[in-house]
């Protein structure tokens, strides 16, 4: 059995101030709509089945590196969004989206910290695999709907201290379609339409703003969203590969140590959210100096 050093694991932090609380509150609550108002495409044997793989991973995982606890959190935020983004006919297909999930948080990493987005990658992988398909018209083009959507992923990506990853997101990926559209003498309403859909406000909101896997510092963060952005569009319109943002961030998520080295910032911990800004400390005999001139 091996040994599992994490120093990023999260020692119990403060019950009602975990930002995933509020993550998984919000996720559940657009899949309990999707499924009773909007009629998703996905069977209530599907859910169990995605849910209860992740839990299982998670915990073998925690007994096979030896964890100091259980932490059924952060296995149900991935599972959660494989339920709500992923469509397929085959359960085996769910059990392996969500066991490829859970399983790279622990395997595929890098100087203690996870590479990939567990929901991204999974999903990438049952993509290119032709085993499933993401169905963004699900959500119908109800503004009200993709407003609550932004809402609550507001609500999360500020307690998680990551808006500017998804602002720098929005805002460069609707101003590339609208500059594309206005270079081919497209009308707007093309690019506004295309923006609408769920999937791209629960990638934004609730994907590329995961602390775990974006940039330690706020320079970091909106450089990477850029690179996204670019990375995403390309893949959209020049290959021609729909889904564009979950292949564009699959694309750029090896490259956070880097960002990570080139614009050093503070690791995320989830029992302390922080926008990875170093804070300034005044040498005591300086503090000590300027009280005396004071006083």
């Amino acid at each position: 059995m091996g040994h599992y050093n994490d120093p990023c694991q999260p020692i119990k932090p403060s019950s009602w101030g975990d930002p995933r609380l509020y993550q998984i509150a919000s996720l559940s609550t657009l899949l309990i709509y999707g499924l009773v108002f909007l009629h998703f495409d996905a069977s209530i044997f599907q859910i169990v089945v995605t849910l209860g793989t992740a839990q299982l991973t998670q915990y073998a995982a925690t007994k096979y590196f030896n964890l100091p606890s259980f932490d059924s959190k952060s296995a149900l935020i991935s599972s959660v969004s494989l339920c709500l983004l992923l469509r397929t006919s085959d359960l085996a297909t769910a059990a392996l989206a969500a066991f490829i999930a859970i399983t790279s948080k622990f395997v595929i990493r890098w100087n203690g910290k996870h590479i990939f987005n567990p929901t991204n990658l999974a999903l990438v992988v049952v993509l290119a695999s032709d085993l499933g398909w993401i169905s963004p018209g699900q959500w119908g083009q109800v503004a009200w709907f993709g407003f609550l959507i932004a809402c609550l992923g507001s609500l999360v990506i500020t307690r998680a201290a990551r808006a500017d990853v998804t602002l720098a997101f929005l805002a460069s990926y609707i101003g590339l379609l609208v500059t594309r559209a206005l270079w081919l003498g497209d009308p707007l309403t093309i690019p506004f339409h295309q923006i609408q859909s769920g999937a791209l406000l629960i990638f934004a909101f609730f994907m590329i703003s995961d602390p775990k896997t974006t940039p330690d510092s706020r320079t970091g963060r909106v450089v990477f969203a850029l690179c996204v952005a670019l990375v995403s569009l390309y893949v959209q319109f020049g290959l021609f590969i729909p889904n564009g943002p979950l292949w564009g961030l699959i694309a750029c998520s090896p490259c956070v140590p880097m960002l990570d080295r080139l614009f050093p910032g503070i690791r995320y911990d989830w029992s302390k959210p922080t926008t990875g800004r170093t804070a300034l400390s005044i040498p005591i005999s300086a503090s000590y100096q300027s009280q005396r001139r004071l006083a």
